[in-house]
């Protein structure tokens, strides 16, 4: 078995805030965002590319909003732009061969065990968890469904037709919390069933989730009334272009650590990062360089100054083995410890 490799990104770590407000009644869901359920939710800032600053702008604008109450996370998002098409109808099917908007959850800011789920225009779902990004050896889980989830898709023009007035697509996502939060209470099962039957529950105020979407847009050109992507000299299709909240550095949007932070909240308020989110940042820079260090010399070290990067003021320390390495250093509290692993999963242990 090979050992996998995770490139290290272009860009440092500083991820995008969106306070989420409480929504202020029930959605009808219909796609369109100009109606009073999204009346008082901001926007997130616009898209960009995927790979971060010095790369090219996006050529249509792309934003987002989100609300919350006891059981849904309430998605909106605007895609701008003429190029309005889709060709897959069904669902679970690779839906980013079509432009499509995709959402990434990943509720327990551990890196492991997070959700995508993506659409295109004609609103056809592929809903999917992966058990840890593919740079570290994971896989996707197509089988796994989000129940209950619910979709609509609003289209300012007409889907396939370039000769339409093509302004915008516009979706709208409802996802309970019940089919994305898993979590075991003393207080709701005696202990002898806490691992038999989860309490589902939504979040907390002041808690937050690790977030990030994305808009893949394919150029095309038009060609006896009908879209086709452009292709290149060897006749295949050029490369889709990325557009996403929460820049990577890389052409991969599966580096959760990269992604932006959701804060549950009343009405918007401002919360700061949790320090002990930020001591996960400072382990992942060496946890890039471990991952460097080994392509270059065929294992990982022990040493941490053996890396040849800045070391992060937080107290880290590394347990390195032939097959992977453990980065720990104590927790802000002091009565636990921020730990991270070489297949990128992260946490915080209580002592």
């Amino acid at each position: 078995m090979k050992l996998p490799y995770a490139p290290t990104p272009r860009i440092p770590h500083d991820p995008p805030v969106y306070f989420c407000p409480r929504a202020k009644g029930p959605l009808s869901l219909d796609g369109r965002l100009d109606k009073p359920f999204w009346a008082d939710v901001p926007f997130t800032a616009e898209f960009t590319d995927i790979s971060g600053p010095g790369f090219p702008a996006p050529r249509f604008p792309t934003r987002a909003k989100l609300c919350w109450d006891d059981e849904f996370l309430y998605i909106g998002a605007v895609l701008t732009g003429p190029e309005i098409w889709a060709t897959i109808r069904q669902r679970d099917s690779v839906i980013y061969h079509d432009n499509d908007f995709e959402i990434f959850l990943d509720p327990s800011s551990s890196g492991h065990n997070y959700m995508e789920l993506e659409l295109n225009a004609f609103n056809t779902q592929w809903d999917l968890m992966l058990t840890h990004p593919y740079r570290d050896g994971g896989r996707s889980v197509t089988g796994w469904d989000m129940k209950g989830v619910e979709s609509a898709v609003y289209v300012e023009g007409r889907v396939n037709d370039p000769a339409a007035d093509n302004r915008f697509w516009s979706v709208e996502v409802k996802i309970p919390f019940a089919s994305v939060m898993e979590t075991y209470s003393k207080e709701e099962n005696p202990p002898e069933l806490e691992r038999c039957y989860p309490c589902r529950k939504a979040p907390r105020l002041g808690e937050f989730w690790r977030l990030n979407f994305s808009r893949v847009q394919w150029q095309v050109d038009v060609a006896e009334g009908a879209y086709r992507k452009r292709t290149g000299g060897d006749g295949k299709p050029l490369p889709e272009d990325n557009w996403v909240w929460a820049p990577t550095g890389l052409i991969d949007i599966h580096c959760p650590d990269y992604w932006g932070f959701l804060f549950f909240t009343e009405r918007g308020e401002a919360m700061p990062i949790p320090e002990d989110e930020r001591r996960k940042l400072a382990l992942r820079r060496l946890y890039y360089a471990q991952h460097a260090y080994r392509a270059a010399h065929g294992h990982f070290t022990p040493d941490l100054s053996a890396l040849g990067c800045p070391l992060p003021d937080c107290g880290a320390t590394v347990e390195a083995g032939r097959y992977g390495f453990t980065l720990c250093c104590p927790s802000a509290s002091a009565a636990g410890s921020v730990v991270l692993r070489s297949d990128g999963y992260t946490c915080v242990i209580e002592d």
